[in-house]
C-alpha cells in the first residue's frame, strides 16, 4: 500500500538579502589512513547540501565555496583552523514516477552540492568537531520560530551542520572511525494528514551498530547572512520550536521514528515546512562512540488521491454493530470494496463509502478496504477490529461530610475479559493528588462541596470508558425525611421516616410516646402536638433535623353553602377542613373523587357528600347543587333593508326580562318587536335573563344588512344613425326596466339594442331607466339619443380657435352611428405627426411639445367601426386660427 506522499525539503541558506536556497544537509567523514606526520590520521570530510531545483520566490544558487571550521572537542572547545572549501561537484535528483492516484503532481526536484576536503589530524584524546554555519532557513517553517528580516539576527534562526570525530578516550589509541552516512534516497512526496513513510536509514563502513532518534536542530551560530563565516566554537544552541513541537517531536505526536531502522512513519501533520533533525548513534562494544546528524526540512503539501487511510487497530465495547470510515476523502476515489473479515462468510462485504456491519460473535477481525480511483488507481489496507461488547462502567460511593473519608466502589460490568485497571479522579480542585489507581479507594475531602468524581476503567480486552458522577460533600451528614410536618388523630400511631448516607447511627428525641427511638423509622403516638428530632452520627459527623407531629382531637369540616348553577356549567368546591384523606360521592359529574377541591358538572339537582378523615378520625358533610336551564333568546332571522328604510324585528324569549343593544337606531326598544332603522349594516344583540336561579344571561344576535343607495346609470347621451343598431350598457343593480319600450329589442335587460328606422322624423329619443336590487331597492336614470338621418359618419370641424375663450378651443372628432372609436391624428403640412389619441372625446389643443403651432392648414385622419363591423376612415384638412 502506498503510505504517504511528502516532499522533503531543507531550507537554511540565503543570499545577503536573506533569500533561502538550501533544502537539506549533512557532514560526514572517512578515515583514509595514517597522516603524513607521525601520530596523525588522514580524513576526508564532505559537506553535502541540497537545493530545490525551482524554489518558490527568490533563492540563491548553491554556494560556490563554503568555510568549514575545525575544533578540538574539549571542554571548552578550541579553534584549530578553518578552510575555504570549493564545491567539488553537483548532481540532480527528482521524483519521476508518481502514483496514478495523485490528482495534482507537484515538482519534486533537488540539486546536490558536494564540498570535500582532506586533512591530517593529530591523534587526540578528545577528538574533533567540524562545522559549517549559515544564516537563514526558509521563512515558512510551521514548527520553528521565525525571526523578522529586520532583526540583526536574521530570519529563520539559521542552521549549523557538524560531524564528530571521536578521540582516543572514546575509541582507544589504536582504533579509527568512519562516520555513518545517510542513504541518498530518491525524492519522496507526502500529503498533509495522510499516512507517510520516510526512509532515513544510514550505513556504517566500520560495521558499528546504529540507532536513530529525532533530536533538536542547531541554530545559525555566527552567521548573519549568506556570506561565508568562520563558525562559532561548539557546543551549539538549538533552534526554538513552537509548541506543541520540539526537537524530539518535530512532526507532532502522530509521527515517530523507528530507533532500529530509521524509518519515519505515522500520519503527516497539516501542510507546511517542518524543521527535522535525525541523529544516528554509532555503537561499538556496547557504548556510543559518535553521533551523526542530518538537518532537513520536511515540506508537506496538500494533495488529494485515492488512498486507504485506516487506523491500525480499533475496538468496539458497546455493541456488535460498527460503522467504518476511510480517513481519506479524496474526490478521486470512485469506488469502495470492504471485507469485514468474518471467516467462511461471503456476504460480509460492502461497496458503500461508509458502511455499517453487525457481527454475530465476539473476536478480533481483520477488516480490509480496497479503493478505486481514476486512471486505474487502486489502493488497499487493513485494520484490526476487536469486538467485545458489554463493557459498562459504574461506581458507588458512601460518605456524608468532611470528617470522614468517602469509600468508592467499582461496579463496572464486563461481559468479556476482566476489569484490569482503574484511574480515579476525586474532583478535589485544591490539589493534584486526588487520584488513585486501585479498584475500591477512599478519599477524605478537606472542605464541603459538590465534586465531580470520574473513573477511567479498562478491561483485559482493551476496552476503555469513563464515567463521571457528582457527589455531595457537606459539613454535616445529609438527612432525608419522609415528611417535615404532618397531622394525626389523637388515637393514631404514626411511623416517622428518615435516611442518611454513609454509615449512620440514628437517635430520636424526645422519648415521649415513641417506639424504637434508635432506628431510622420509629413509631410515635403522641396525644398532643409534638416536635421530634432525629440525630444522625456518621462516624463523627453529626446532624439533627426536626419533624413536627400535629395532633387533632377531631376532624372539622364545612363543605360550603348550597348553590344554583346553569345547566352545563361547572362549579368547583372549596371545603374548609383539617382532614387529610378525601372521598366524594356520588361520582356523577365529578372530575376527581379523592381531592379536596374537585370540579363538578351536574345535569340535575344533586347532593354531594364529602367524607374526610385524619387517621382514625373522620367527618361528613353535604352540599346541594341546584341545576336550572339557561334562559332562551331568539332575536329573529337576519334581514336586509334599503338605505333609508326601516324593518320590524320579531323576537321570542323564555325569561323574565331582556334588553336590546345597540338601542340608538331602534324604535320601541323595550319590546320584543322594535322597529330598526340603521344607516349601515348593524348587529342587534338580544340578552335575556330569568328568575329561576341561573345567574347568567343568554344572548342572540340578528343582523340587519343595509343595502347602499342604488346608483342607476343609463349611459352617456349619444348620437345614432337611423337604421343602425346601437347597444345600450347600463349599470347599478340586478333588475333593469327601460321605458318607453319602442325601438328597443328587450326593455328588461341592462344592454338592449336600439334601432330607430328611417322616416320617424325624430331629432332625438329619451329613454328612462329603472334599476332595482334583489332586495327591492331602486334607482332611476335617463339617456338622450340624438338621431341622424345620415349613414355612419365621422365629423371633424373645418377650423378651430385655441385662444382660451372656452369656445371652439379643441379640435376633436364627432362620431355618428359608430360602435368603436379607433383613433384621431393631426399632421402638419410636412407630414409630421403632431397629435394622436384613441380616446373618444379628446382632441388637439393646437400645441406640439408644449409649443403653440402657427396659424395655418393642418391634415387630420380619423377611423372608427360602425355597428355593422365596418371600418370607417376619414381624412381631411382643418384650419388653425389664432
Amino acid at each position: 500500500m502506498k503510505k504517504g506522499l511528502l516532499i522533503i525539503i531543507v531550507l537554511f541558506l540565503n543570499i545577503s538579502a536573506f533569500a533561502g536556497h538550501i533544502a537539506g544537509g549533512e557532514m560526514y567523514y572517512s578515515y583514509l589512513g595514517p597522516g603524513t606526520l607521525p601520530n596523525t590520521d588522514k580524513y576526508q570530510v564532505t559537506l553535502r547540501l541540497f537545493r530545490e531545483c525551482n524554489p518558490i520566490g527568490s533563492a540563491a544558487p548553491l554556494p560556490s565555496s563554503v568555510i568549514i571550521g575545525i575544533f578540538r572537542n574539549s571542554t571548552p572547545s578550541v579553534f584549530l583552523s578553518s578552510l575555504n572549501v570549493v564545491k567539488s561537484s553537483t548532481s540532480t535528483i527528482n521524483l519521476i514516477k508518481y502514483s496514478n492516484c495523485i490528482l495534482t503532481r507537484p515538482e519534486v526536484c533537488y540539486q546536490i552540492g558536494y564540498y570535500t576536503f582532506q586533512t591530517d589530524l593529530a591523534k587526540d584524546v578528545d577528538g574533533y568537531v567540524c562545522s559549517y554555519q549559515t544564516c537563514c532557513r526558509s521563512n515558512s517553517q510551521v514548527n520553528v520560530t521565525q525571526i523578522d528580516f529586520g532583526s540583526p539576527n536574521g530570519p529563520g534562526e539559521g542552521s549549523t551542520n557538524v560531524c564528530e570525530i571521536p578521540g582516543t578516550k572514546i575509541i582507544g589509541a589504536t582504533e579509527t572511525n568512519t562516520s555513518a552516512i545517510f542513504a541518498l534516497k530518491d525524492t519522496v512526496l507526502v500529503c498533509a494528514e495522510k499516512n507517510m513513510v520516510l526512509d532515513f536509514s544510514a550505513t556504517d563502513l566500520d560495521g558499528d551498530s546504529l540507532t536513530y532518534s529525532f533530536c533538536a536542530a542547531y541554530d545559525r551560530g555566527k552567521a548573519v547572512d549568506a556570506s561565508n563565516v568562520v563558525p562559532f566554537n561548539p557546543p551549539y544552541k538549538n533552534v526554538t520550536y513552537n509548541a506543541p513541537y520540539s526537537g524530539g517531536n518535530p512532526l507532532g505526536s502522530g509521527v515517530v521514528i523507528n530507533p532500529t531502522t530509521g524509518i519515519i512513519t505515522g500520519k503527516a501533520p497539516e501542510d507546511g515546512a517542518y524543521v527535522v533533525n535525525v541523529c544516528v548513534a554509532e555503537w561499538r562494544v556496547g557504548k556510543i562512540i559518535s553521533i551523526h546528524r542530518k538537518d532537513f526540512i520536511v515540506k508537506i503539501t496538500e494533495c488529494n488521491f485515492a488512498q486507504v487511510d485506516l487506523p491500525v487497530k480499533t475496538l468496539t465495547c458497546d455493541g456488535f454493530t460498527t460503522t467504518f470510515t476511510n480517513g481519506s476523502t479524496s474526490p478521486n476515489i470512485q469506488g469502495y470494496y470492504w471485507d469485514f473479515g468474518v471467516a467462511g462468510s461471503t456476504i460480509d462485504t460492502s461497496t458503500k463509502p461508509k458502511p455499517t456491519y453487525t457481527y454475530t460473535d465476539t473476536g478480533v477481525y481483520t477488516v480490509k478496504l480496497v479503493v478505486f480511483g481514476d486512471a486505474g488507481c487502486v489502493d488497499s489496507g487493513t485494520t484490526q477490529l476487536a469486538v467485545f461488547p458489554g463493557f459498562i462502567p459504574d461506581f458507588s460511593s458512601d460518605g456524608s461530610c468532611v470528617k470522614n473519608a468517602f469509600n468508592f466502589k467499582d461496579l463496572t460490568n464486563t461481559q468479556y475479559g476482566v476489569v484490569d485497571s482503574w484511574r480515579w479522579n476525586f474532583g478535589d480542585l485544591a490539589t493534584t493528588a486526588d487520584t488513585s489507581s486501585i479498584k475500591n479507594p477512599s478519599y477524605l475531602y478537606p472542605a464541603p462541596g459538590t465534586p465531580s468524581v470520574s473513573l477511567i476503567v479498562t478491561n483485559s480486552k482493551g476496552c476503555i470508558d469513563t464515567i463521571t458522577k457528582t457527589i455531595a460533600v457537606s459539613s454535616l451528614p445529609a438527612i432525608t425525611l419522609g415528611f417535615s410536618d404532618t397531622l394525626i388523630c389523637r388515637t393514631d400511631t404514626l411511623q416517622l421516616q428518615s435516611s442518611a448516607s454513609g454509615v449512620p447511627v440514628y437517635s430520636w428525641q424526645p422519648a415521649y410516646n415513641i417506639l424504637n427511638p434508635n432506628s431510622a423509622n420509629p413509631k410515635v403516638y403522641p396525644k398532643v402536638s409534638t416536635t421530634y428530632q432525629v440525630t444522625v452520627d456518621d462516624r463523627g459527623c453529626i446532624n439533627t433535623v426536626p419533624v413536627t407531629v400535629n395532633v387533632a382531637d377531631s376532624v372539622f369540616l364545612k363543605i360550603g353553602n348550597d348553590s344554583t348553577i346553569c345547566k352545563g356549567d361547572t362549579i368547583q368546591f372549596f371545603p374548609n377542613t383539617n382532614g387529610l384523606i378525601y372521598t366524594w360521592a356520588p361520582s356523577v359529574g365529578l372530575n376527581n373523587l379523592n381531592i379536596l377541591n374537585p370540579s363538578v358538572t351536574p345535569l340535575v339537582k344533586t347532593d354531594y357528600i364529602l367524607n374526610t378523615s385524619i387517621g382514625g378520625c373522620n367527618k361528613k358533610d353535604t352540599i346541594t347543587i341546584n341545576v336550572v336551564p339557561y334562559p332562551v333568546a331568539n332575536a329573529g332571522t337576519d334581514t336586509a333593508i334599503c338605505f333609508g328604510k326601516t324593518t320590524l324585528l320579531q323576537a321570542t324569549i323564555t325569561g323574565t326580562r331582556f334588553f336590546w343593544s345597540p338601542a340608538n337606531t331602534l324604535l320601541n326598544e323595550n319590546t320584543l318587536t322594535p322597529v330598526a332603522g340603521p344607516q349601515s349594516t348593524t348587529a342587534y344583540i338580544l340578552q335575556v335573563f330569568d328568575t329561576l336561579g341561573c345567574p347568567k344571561p343568554k344572548a342572540d344576535t340578528i343582523i340587519v344588512r343595509v343595502v347602499p343607495p342604488v346608483k342607476a346609470f343609463a349611459g352617456n347621451d349619444t348620437t345614432i344613425v337611423v337604421d343602425q343598431p346601437f347597444q345600450m350598457n347600463a349599470s347599478g343593480g340586478d333588475i333593469y326596466t327601460w321605458s318607453p319600450a319602442e325601438y328597443i329589442n328587450n326593455p328588461d335587460i341592462f344592454n338592449p339594442v336600439v334601432l330607430i328606422p328611417a322616416g320617424t322624423n325624430k331629432d332625438f329619443q329619451t329613454y328612462n331607466l329603472k334599476v332595482a336590487t334583489n332586495e327591492g331597492c331602486t334607482g332611476t336614470d335617463d339617456i338622450t339619443i340624438t338621431i341622424f338621418e345620415t349613414k355612419p359618419e365621422i365629423f371633424v370641424p373645418t377650423g378651430f380657435t385655441p385662444n382660451g375663450d372656452g369656445r371652439n378651443d379643441i379640435l376633436k372628432p364627432t362620431i355618428v352611428g359608430m360602435k368603436t372609436f379607433l383613433y384621431f391624428r393631426v399632421f402638419n403640412r410636412w407630414g409630421n405627426l403632431l397629435y394622436s389619441t384613441s380616446e373618444y372625446g379628446q382632441g388637439w389643443d393646437g400645441t406640439y411639445n408644449n409649443q403653440k403651432q402657427a396659424s395655418g392648414t393642418y391634415v387630420f385622419i380619423a377611423e372608427a367601426i360602425d355597428f355593422g363591423g365596418n371600418r370607417i376612415s376619414r381624412k381631411g384638412t382643418t384650419v388653425l386660427i389664432r
